[in-house]
């Protein structure tokens, strides 16, 4: 009589937790939507130097020493060497493309708005002079 006892309490223990331990996994079957990786946009890059920036950038290199000659208009090796030479000498990292700091050196960079300032004794002081950066 034991032994029912002990059998039968047993199988309902074991009916009575089994529900619960297969409600604790996720199942995904064959018809549940798969998760898609996302697509990445991507912003166009530039592909190369246009002939009246490359004009534009090799006048300024002329003007700084770094380049000899006429301007040609033509991103060539010759101006991407003296375009390398001058991030190089700044400690700037050398790149296919011209670094933003060296087109700021050589006076190519964003031009910017006069800046409006107060002077000590409270009166406005309008710029129009342009700011530059020291050269070292």
């Amino acid at each position: 009589m034991r032994l029912g006892q002990l059998i039968l309490l047993s199988s309902i223990l074991v009916c009575s937790i089994a529900p619960a331990a297969a409600l604790t996994r996720a199942h995904r079957g064959p018809t549940s939507p798969k998760i898609s990786k996302r697509s990445k946009s991507r912003l166009p890059s530039q592909k190369s130097i246009d002939d009246e920036r490359a004009t534009q950038i090799q006048t300024a290199l002329i003007r700084s020493g770094y380049l000899t000659g006429e301007p040609s208009g033509h991103w060539d090796t010759q101006t991407q060497t003296a375009m390398e030479k001058l991030q190089a000498d700044n400690g700037w990292q050398t790149k296919l493309v011209p670094d933003s700091r060296a087109l700021i050196k050589l006076g190519l960079g964003p031009s910017t708005a006069p800046v409006n300032s107060i002077d000590n004794q409270g009166s406005p002081l309008a710029s129009n002079q342009p700011h530059s950066l020291p050269t070292r």
